[in-house]
Order: C-alpha cells, then structure tokens, then sequence
C-alpha cells in the first residue's frame, strides 16, 4: 500500500480502496478543489480518522483519486475490448463506421453526454494539481495500451495516439457546439481510418 500509516492488511486495502473511490467520484463530480479528507469521509461513510490513517496528506489522497480515476476509465476499455474481441474474427473486421464507434467507446468513459464533460472538465482540472496529474499520467500507459489491443482487434492501421488525439478534439468541439458527443467524435474518427474520407 502506498501512502498512509495504514495497514496492509486486506480488510485495510478494501477500506482503502472504498475511500480512494469516495475521492475519485469527488474529484469527477465537483473537481479537484472539491477534495478534502472531510469530505470523502462523508462520501465513503466513513469517520474522519480514517482518511487521515489511510493517507498521509492531501496530496496522497489526490493521487489515490487519479489511479481510481484511471482505473474506472481502463476498465471500461478493457470491457469494450472484451466485447469487440468476441465478436470479431479475422474474416470479419468491422465497416469504418462501425470500427470508429467501437474506438470512440474505449476512449471515452461510459455515460451519457454530461458524464463525458465532467471526464473531460477532472482530466483538464489535474493538470492544475500536480499530484493528480502525476497519478493519471501513470495510468494512462494502461489505457493506451487497451486502445491500442482496439485498434488492433477492429483492423485499423492507424496509431491509438492519434486516435485518442482525434477523440480527445472531436469531444471539446461536441461539447462546446452542444451537439451530440459520440456521434461526432466518431464521424470525425471515421475520416482517419483506412478507407476514410
């Protein structure tokens, strides 16, 4: 367990884990600013105590936050690659189009329009808060690896950072426009694949 004075016991990882995840949906919901060893108590149910044996500071409670964060998005993409991995075969690699959604799905967190803003607004936030964005900079190694298994498994020859990047600027442009998020970002992904126009 890093951080903390906390034990390493599993019951002790499990409480650990349940206040990092009171963290992470503070900081999704409310923002980086939001977060405070008062506050995820309250989120978690938990006393106040607990925070602060759990996590020696503010900043360690930022970084547990970020790998939270982090995991829910790449758990997500494993999940979308899952799905494209039992449907697919060789012989039957999916239309642009269709390859573009299933990409846009693992780049992006699941739920609906708002849910993807506030993704977008936390990712924007940490990089005001160096230990969140030292949190989800490690992670992200995780989820371009998961795009890029994507990538590979819907036959794009294409690279899963321009993939993300493409994503990444289709949803701002959605979501500033208030048009409809996915759609876009895919329409726009579409254009680069093989075969694109």
């Amino acid at each position: 367990m890093s951080g903390g004075a906390g034990t390493t016991t599993a019951k002790g990882e499990r409480r650990r884990a349940e206040l990092a995840r009171a963290a992470a949906a503070i900081v999704r919901e409310e923002g980086p600013g939001a977060l405070t060893h008062r506050a995820v108590a309250a989120r978690a149910g938990a006393s106040l105590s607990a925070t602060t044996y759990y996590f020696t500071g503010l900043d360690d409670l930022l970084a547990a936050a970020g790998e939270a964060l982090v995991a829910t998005w790449v758990e997500h993409a494993r999940t979308v690659a899952a799905q494209v991995a039992a449907r697919a075969t060789p012989a039957t690699q999916p239309a642009r189009e269709r390859a573009a959604h299933l990409l846009v799905s693992a780049v992006l967190p699941p739920g609906d329009d708002d849910a993807v803003r506030a993704h977008y607004e936390h990712l924007l936030g940490a990089g005001r808060v160096p230990a969140l964005a030292r949190a989800i900079a490690a992670g992200r190694h995780d989820l371009d690896a998961v795009v890029a298994e994507v990538v590979r498994l819907v036959g794009a020859d294409v690279s899963p950072a321009l993939v993300v990047a493409v994503v990444d600027g289709a949803v701002v442009t959605a979501l500033t426009e208030q048009r409809p998020v996915r759609a876009s970002a895919a329409a726009l992904l579409a254009q680069v694949l093989p075969g694109g126009s």
